[in-house]
């Protein structure tokens, strides 16, 4: 039967791991998310689009129409000005 040294993934001390340590710690205290708070979901004002540039959903399943940040709402008005295609004229696969 094979035997197993068990591994250790332990980093030495040195001003990498030391840093690392650090910047780790700082990142992570600046989770806002708790579960009793305020848990990170669909209707969590982070993730609702409302003008700011965080949030891209509006809470109803697959709104992807009225979603978005506000460069989003933006880039989409432009984006519809230069389609060519509307209810008049819409896409074809045989095109006249």
């Amino acid at each position: 039967m094979a035997q197993y040294e068990p591994l250790n993934y332990e980093q030495p001390e040195n001003k990498l791991t030391a840093i690392a340590d650090k910047i780790r710690k700082d990142l992570i205290t600046k989770n806002d998310f708790t579960q009793r708070k305020n848990e990170y979901g669909v209707t969590n004002s982070d993730a609702i689009s409302d003008g700011d540039l965080q949030g891209k959903g509006t809470g109803i399943f697959l709104d992807t129409f009225n979603g978005g940040n506000s460069v989003d709402k933006v880039e989409r008005v432009d984006d519809i000005k230069i389609n060519q295609y509307n209810s008049s004229k819409p896409y074809n696969i045989n095109p006249q």
